[in-house]
């Protein structure tokens, strides 16, 4: 370990590795409500977040776990889960009163077609306004869950309809 006086340690979020601070601060600069979106090994997480001194306030959230209450059938950390999980967030953002944020993926890499970028899609689909471009989003057929039904059709078969249904029950339910 490093010592002496100009030695600095680091803050304790960042030495756990959960924290990048110089992008965090990039986001706050904005002045914007962020959309968070964390993936786990279960489920999808969306959340809008404001920043204060005291520390950071949920305004609105929603989860993957949710959608079977709407119909979903599939897997709740899938690329259709998260499609679905962005447009729940985004309709309950915008029954909320929010029309803008600003991305936050966090330390996920941010690659072309991820989970992330697919809760992206559901909540400007919806009418969120949110800066991106668009050579980051999946394509809808990967949206739709079409590549899970084509290699697993025995549990699957049915999952692009079940995406679609579930999508069409969100919009109605929720931006009545």
């Amino acid at each position: 370990m490093a010592t002496g006086p100009r030695y600095f340690v680091p803050f304790r979020r960042r030495r756990e590795g959960k924290t990048d601070y110089y992008r965090r601060m990039a986001l706050l600069a904005s002045g914007m409500p962020r959309m968070v979106v964390r993936k786990t090994n279960r489920r999808i997480i969306v959340q809008l977040v404001i920043s204060g001194l005291e520390g950071d306030r949920t305004l609105v959230a929603a989860s993957s776990n949710e959608l079977a209450g709407y119909g979903y059938e599939g897997s709740s950390s899938s690329t259709p889960a998260a499609y679905l999980t962005g447009i729940l967030f985004a309709a309950r953002a915008l029954n909320a009163g929010y029309r803008e944020a600003i991305l936050d993926i966090g330390l996920h890499r941010a690659k072309p077609g991820a989970r992330v970028f697919a809760a992206l899609k559901g909540a400007t689909d919806v009418g969120l306004e949110i800066p991106h471009g668009d050579s980051a989003i999946p394509d809808e057929s990967r949206l739709k869950g079409a590549h899970i039904a084509e290699y697993a059709p025995e549990r699957a078969a049915d999952l692009v309809e079940n995406v679609e249904k579930v999508a069409d029950a969100i919009k109605k339910e929720l931006m009545e």
